[in-house]
């Protein structure tokens, strides 16, 4: 049987967003985390600029949630640095072998949001130990008995992140520095709680008016500024300016203190806005309805 069309997104409400917005997210423990950044910009070549969280030296994941809450009026498009769902078409389901595995994106971040109920911090740990849940993961010192091996089962916006020559990791993988199981799970608490208030795309249309999530891969942007591979972190101001200046950017303002997660946001924030007119990333070939409604997409992913 030959595979659905692609979805056709309305590129049209996709030009009009006047400003750009890139989160870096963090799965850790605890309460407020260092490995949260937020960076922002509007049209034209100026730098973006990070967000300061409100009352702290540190963001918690509590505190972004309520900032995107704040932004309901605002034309922004917002991308979130995590997976907002598992895979899904290559087992037809999250969790292939239980009774009550969720049959979509939006009935995914429920089970996961009811399960945590109990756990502070949008955190996860519940979920994990689910007996049924968590014989898909694999976890320091635990490896469920359905893992599928090697590295994981991947999304198909995955695979095409692979034919990119890029090397994402597979969200059932909670072992080691690159896993992203973590930070994708608490992204889909806030994404829940974000339901009806803030569309999040492809799972929903591009809105009219206000502000729209999307997937990113901070890794994209490095390698479209010119970061070669092995390279793509940068840890100084001559490192980010380059890759800025890459991307059509002015150079930034200094910072106080350079990492990984502020630079980043910074620069997939110049990414976006130099980015979300293209059509080609509105309807994604390999994208059909199923895939948009189950597993989702990274935007930069064509």
């Amino acid at each position: 049987m030959p595979s659905p069309p692609p979805v056709n997104s309305d590129f049209g409400k996709a030009t009009r967003f006047t400003r750009f917005t890139a989160i870096d997210w963090s799965g850790a423990q605890g309460h407020r985390h260092k490995g949260i950044a937020v960076a922002t910009c509007g049209v034209g070549d100026a730098a973006p600029i990070l967000v300061s969280p409100p009352d702290s030296a540190a963001w918690s994941r509590a505190d972004v949630l309520e900032w995107l809450l704040d932004q309901r009026g605002s034309a922004m498009l917002i991308g979130l640095d995590l997976s907002p769902a598992f895979p899904f078409v290559d087992q037809g389901g999250y969790f292939p072998g239980w009774q009550q595995s969720p049959g979509d994106a939006r009935a995914l971040w429920d089970v996961v949001d009811s399960l945590s109920a109990s756990d502070p911090h949008l955190a996860v740990d519940s979920v994990l130990r689910d007996p049924d849940i968590r014989r898909h993961f694999r976890q320091h010192r635990d490896c469920g008995d359905l893992f599928a091996g090697g590295a994981g089962r991947m999304r198909v916006c995955e695979l095409g992140q692979r034919a990119m020559g890029f090397a994402p990791t597979s969200c059932f993988n909670l072992v080691g520095a690159a896993q992203v199981g973590k930070s994708s799970l608490t992204g889909m608490r806030v994404l829940h709680r974000l339901a009806g208030r803030i569309p999040v795309w492809p799972f929903d249309p591009l809105p009219d008016h206000g502000p729209a999530i999307v997937e990113i891969y901070t890794t994209i942007a490095a390698r479209a500024a010119g970061i070669r591979k092995g390279l793509s972190k940068m840890r100084d101001a001559t490192a980010l300016d380059t890759a800025l200046a890459g991307l059509g950017s002015d150079p930034h303002t200094p910072l106080p203190r350079y990492d990984d997660h502020a630079t980043d946001a910074i620069l997939t924030a110049a990414w976006l806005r130099a980015n979300a007119d293209r059509a080609d990333l509105w309807a994604p070939a390999g994208m059909t309805r199923d895939i948009a409604r189950t597993e989702g997409w990274t935007f930069g992913v064509s």
